[in-house]
């Protein structure tokens, strides 16, 4: 699968939810959205649900957030964190 990646550590609020947006719409069953950010996104969480995406957020050891999106519902997302 093709990994779709944004780093928003360092973007300022909205910018982050909406270059995700504009991501996702880019989003098919061959790709995953891949994001990292200081904090979890609620709000991107909420939109993924809303539209039957499969996702995942993990906060890592030094406290930034991991998350992963995909149209697909059958693509195991815990490999793929595994693998980044």
């Amino acid at each position: 699968m093709k990994k779709l990646f944004l780093d928003a550590r360092d973007l300022e609020h909205p910018k982050p939810l909406e270059e995700a947006i504009k991501a996702l719409r880019e989003l098919d069953e061959e790709n995953y959205f891949y994001m990292i950010h200081r904090k979890n996104p609620i709000p991107l969480i909420s939109l993924a649900d809303g539209q039957n995406f499969k996702h995942l957020s993990v906060e890592d050891q030094e406290g930034l957030w991991h998350i992963l999106i995909s149209k697909n519902q059958d693509v195991d997302l815990d490999l793929l964190i595994e693998k980044i």
